[in-house]
């Protein structure tokens, strides 16, 4: 769930330089990539004002710095430029299909091929909607629906944009920010993880994947070579070992936090995390690290056919077809690898569609997507995560820990589990209660707005008793 403070970042960079220890040359290219990749993702995927996304989604981690960065959108060429306080300038350019991708350095960015065009088939998930945003009829409905977009007078904000509330697999409540509409792509962050975990299950039940066998990396096969014995599941659950930083917490050093570096600055996310030395012997430790998905990503770009086009085919073809997301953009590095850690856009019928999938134990249309087991094992908590509770790829309150508890007491089902994303994206799942929630936008309240959301979720479940 990546969250960049770049204020706390230049204040402890200017502490930390009179020591010697880092330099803001490091973290500015962070600040700048990040800047400019985020605003041609809202420009040119979502088709977002990028004043107001700016004003919503970047410049409360600005802060006090806000007057250091600029940027300038090129519609013509589909590119954005951002610069930071002098230190550092990045370029992300919008390539149809594949969303937008950092060629800071480059020319032009790398030309992709589009997937090639398949016979159209109808979606295994039938509708779940009319045209039209569902209006819910109870009141009780609607009031959760006007506490979900309560807003706080002053900052932090929460920026709801859009929820939806799935029950029997139809919408029964939804509603969007006035910018924002039902067909309107919206960033899930770190739900794009869950995502990653559905293509790579997907391989599994095809047979050619073992998650329990070495990962199929190339840079470890020699068998002296201590992370050939890291497993796919390790690289799920974050319990892989490796030395490649954090990206669960915010703390004033994240800009120089390799995880960040490897997603806005670095051309091949997959390359640089393969790099990285173990910290931990495999499965001992619990590290919550874009890395490790970044490396499940190539693994699937490496199993659908080694190129961007036969990876985003494989992509649409076997999951987003099927369940009928239409408004989808998963985003690819300069390598051609998806940014399956942090960067797919959906609308938020789209991420409810996704969520129906694990509702239904990984079966739409009587049709198995995922394999028997998958949606469970997905959901069980990994040891070590405790205090945060966390799956293979999902949140999850199935276990003791202290995140689940913390979950439960405000309002969340025992057996609920998320796809979840920095600054308050969520796509909650109960299947006690029959039931997929999705709520997405900037959230700067206090642990992404969890407390807010469990309370939504609470007052869902009791306005629909006997539903």
């Amino acid at each position: 769930m990546p969250r960049l403070p770049i204020a706390a970042s230049i204040l402890a960079a200017a502490v930390l330089t009179a020591c010697g220890h880092f330099s803001p040359g490091r973290a500015a290219p962070v600040i700048s990539g990040y800047l400019s990749h985020q605003l041609c993702s809202a420009v040119f995927v979502a088709g977002r004002s990028p004043d107001r996304y700016y004003r919503d989604a970047i410049e409360p981690l600005a802060g006090p710095v806000a007057f250091l960065t600029r940027f300038t959108v090129d519609r013509e060429h589909g590119e954005v430029r951002a610069t930071f306080a002098g230190l550092a300038e990045s370029r992300a350019v919008y390539r149809p299909q594949f969303g937008c991708v950092n060629a800071t350095g480059r020319a032009s960015a790398s030309e992709l091929s589009p997937p090639a065009q398949s016979e159209a088939t109808p979606p295994l998930l039938g509708a779940i909607a009319g045209a039209a945003p569902v209006q819910p009829a109870e009141p009780a409905l609607v009031a959760a629906l006007d506490h979900a977009f309560d807003e706080t007078t002053q900052a932090p904000h929460r920026f709801t944009q859009a929820v939806v509330v799935i029950h029997k697999d139809r919408i029964v409540a939804e509603r969007y920010a006035s910018d924002v509409g039902v067909d309107t792509p919206l960033t899930g962050w770190s739900a794009t993880k869950s995502v990653t975990n559905a293509l790579i299950g997907i391989l599994v039940r095809q047979g050619k994947l073992d998650i329990h066998a070495p990962a199929p990396i190339m840079a470890w096969a020699d068998p002296r070579d201590p992370r050939h014995a890291i497993t796919i599941d390790q690289l799920l659950r974050m319990n892989s070992g490796l030395d490649m930083g954090q990206s669960l917490t915010s703390s004033v050093l994240t800009a120089f936090d390799p995880s960040a570096q490897m997603i806005f600055v670095d051309a091949d996310t997959a390359a640089m995390a393969q790099r990285a030395p173990l910290a931990y012997p495999p499965g001992t430790h619990w590290n919550y690290t874009n890395a490790n998905t970044q490396l499940l990503s190539r693994i699937v770009r490496d199993q659908a056919g080694g190129t961007a086009a036969a990876t985003l085919g494989f992509a649409r073809r076997e999951l987003f077809d099927k369940l009928g997301m239409q408004h989808v953009t998963l985003e690819f590095d300069a390598a051609g690898t998806p940014i399956g850690a942090s960067h797919m856009w959906a609308s938020a019928r789209d991420w409810a569609r996704f969520g129906l999938l694990y509702l239904h134990d990984g079966v739409v249309g009587g049709q198995r997507i995922l394999p028997a087991g998958w949606v469970d094992d997905s959901a069980a908590p990994t040891s070590g995560s405790e205090d945060f509770g966390y799956g293979a790829g999902f949140w999850t309150n199935r276990g003791p820990g202290a995140g689940a508890r913390y979950r439960i007491r405000h309002g969340m089902p025992a057996d609920a589990f998320m796809a979840r994303g920095s600054n308050g994206q969520y796509v909650v799942i109960i299947p006690s209660k029959d039931l997929v929630i999705v709520r997405l936008g900037p959230a700067w309240t206090p642990r992404d707005d969890m407390e807010r959301v469990a309370q939504f979720t609470r007052e869902v479940i009791e306005a629909l008793k006997g539903g």
